[in-house]
């Protein structure tokens, strides 16, 4: 079984956030996403998010796509991630390009295409219109 992992918010969840777990399930058998806290989105990412983690995590835990949802609660997780649940791919979307090629000397890392015209910032931005 080729397991997956991807990192994110998921906070107002669109299609662009489908498209990628879309993608990311495409390149295994088995996703799981790390799912960032509202503890580490405030105290590492300077964000505050609309919805809590609890119903963002029933949200994601929704879509066909992912098979498990895991707590990201700090930057250096990562790797202890890759080790514990056995991961051969890390994806992620390619505005992080580069950044966590440490992680190919435990897996292959893959930078997805954005889809373009969508972001969370961007619908924050219309609403506030």
């Amino acid at each position: 079984m080729k397991r997956v992992i991807t990192y994110g918010t998921f906070d107002l969840l669109h299609y662009g956030h489908i498209n990628l777990l879309r993608r990311a399930k495409q390149l295994g058998d088995y996703l799981i996403v790390a799912l960032s806290t509202d503890e580490f989105n405030k105290n590492e990412k300077n964000k505050v998010c609309y919805f809590p983690y609890e119903k963002r995590k029933a949200l994601l835990e929704s879509i066909r796509f992912v098979d498990l949802v895991i707590p990201e609660e700090s930057w250096d997780q990562k790797k202890t991630d890759v080790a514990l649940y056995h991961i051969d791919t890390f994806v992620m979307g390619d505005d992080w390009e580069g950044k966590f090629d440490f992680l190919k000397e435990q897996c292959e890392v893959v930078y997805l295409p954005r889809t373009k015209e969508i972001s969370t910032t961007k619908i924050k931005t219309d609403l506030q219109k």
